[in-house]
C-alpha cells in the first residue's frame, strides 16, 4: 500500500494551505509534511518516488508524505513558483516552508526532515 498521497487543490486546502482564505502562510496540517511537486514525465521525480515512499513509511505518525502533479495542478504549482521539477516543500509546524530543488538522496531528505521539520526518526 502507498504512504504517500495524492494531493488535488481542493484536498491541499484542507490540509497545507487555504490560499483562497489567507494571504498569509498558515499550516492547516496535523503533523509536518513533505511535498513532491513533480510530473509524470520526469525521470528525476521517478528516481525519488521510492525513496519518498520509504520516507513516508519510516516516518510514519511523525510526518505526513504528499506528491502534486504538477501538469494537472498547474494552479498549485503557480502559487509555490515552480519552475523546476522535482521541487520539494519542507512544511514545518510553526515556521514558514522551504523548498528543495533536484532528486535528493535520501540522506539530504533525513536532514532536511531533522533541520527543517524538527522530526527525528528514532
Amino acid at each position: 500500500m502507498k504512504m504517500v498521497k495524492h494531493l488535488k487543490k481542493e484536498t491541499f486546502k484542507e490540509k497545507i494551505f487555504n490560499f483562497e482564505e489567507n494571504k498569509e502562510w498558515k499550516f492547516e496540517g496535523e503533523l509536518p509534511c513533505l511535498i513532491d511537486f513533480y510530473a509524470d514525465w520526469c525521470q528525476p521525480c521517478k528516481i525519488i518516488e521510492p525513496i519518498l515512499e520509504e520516507l513516508a513509511e519510516e516516518y510514519e505518525g511523525k510526518i505526513n508524505v504528499f506528491r502534486v502533479n504538477t501538469e494537472e495542478e498547474q494552479e498549485l504549482a503557480a502559487i509555490f513558483g515552480i519552475r523546476n521539477i522535482p521541487s520539494l516543500l519542507f512544511v514545518p509546524m510553526d515556521e514558514q516552508p522551504q523548498m528543495a530543488m533536484g532528486a535528493l538522496p535520501k540522506d539530504t531528505f533525513e536532514k532536511a526532515i531533522e533541520d527543517v521539520l524538527k522530526i527525528r526518526k528514532d
